[in-house]
């Protein structure tokens, strides 16, 4: 993707087209049941929840950006999540460990997206190969921020073609990759950055899929952080 090649994110200035996109979305969120809630109602994961059209708009308002010529947009653009972190984020859940808790806290829950948990043992697998992330703050609320790794996508990209060499990319889903996936995110906090992205609405947040990220615990501020994100799906074969 063009322009994350080093770092693997960029924070695009505010734009007027994007500022407006978000407050259409954020209205249209006000119509959306957000009850739902985990880490002791401090977070509404909000997966696909959205009512954006299949190209990005909602509300009357196109969703257009500096990230256009960055990426290869998808034919349909799915429906966005929207993550909302409230004050006091993470609390801990019941039936949550101590040890997940204290991750999520301590280490900002920091993760590799499309790595899906799986049975009692939550096994990691690739099941959802995203191209890119594009995230849409929808107010200026910056407490509780995106974090990043820079140069963490290229200690994943090479830990996962070394894994997956000599496996077709449709097969690529069946390999436990626990083991690989944790060497690797240890390898990324003992050699990379932690930074904090607290962007505003009107700006946005290209992650390169390889990035590592997390979510920052809430600090001082009194009203919800709400971002919209766009995670389209791609080829097994061109995830590495």
């Amino acid at each position: 993707m063009v322009g994350l090649d080093a770092q693997g994110y960029v924070v695009l200035p505010w734009d007027a087209g994007v500022d407006r996109w978000a407050k259409a979305a954020w209205d249209a969120a006000q119509t959306l049941d957000m009850t739902e809630k985990r880490h002791g109602e401090t977070w509404f994961v909000g997966v696909d929840a959205l009512p954006n059209a299949g190209d990005g708009s909602i509300g009357g308002m196109p969703l257009s950006g500096r990230w256009e010529g960055m990426i290869d947009p998808p034919d349909h653009w799915h429906k966005a999540q929207l993550s909302i972190v409230y004050p006091g984020y993470p609390q801990q859940d019941a039936g949550e460990s101590d040890a997940a808790h204290r991750y999520r806290r301590d280490r900002d829950a920091a993760h590799l997206d499309g790595l899906l948990p799986e049975g009692p043992d939550k096994r990691r697998h690739l099941r959802e190969p995203h191209g890119f992330i594009l995230g849409l703050p929808l107010s200026d609320v910056t407490d509780s921020p995106l974090v990043v790794w820079p140069g963490s996508h290229r200690v994943i990209a090479t830990a996962f073609a070394r894994a997956y060499d000599g496996i077709g990319p449709a097969a690529y889903g069946d390999l436990d990759v626990t083991e690989v996936y944790q060497a690797a995110r240890r390898e990324v906090f003992e050699t990379c950055q932690r930074v904090e992205l607290p962007a505003r609405r009107g700006e946005a947040t290209l992650l390169h899929r390889h990035l590592i990220h997390g979510v920052a615990p809430w600090g001082d501020g009194g009203e919800p952080r709400p971002i919209a994100y766009f995670r389209p799906l791609i080829d097994p074969m061109d995830w590495l």
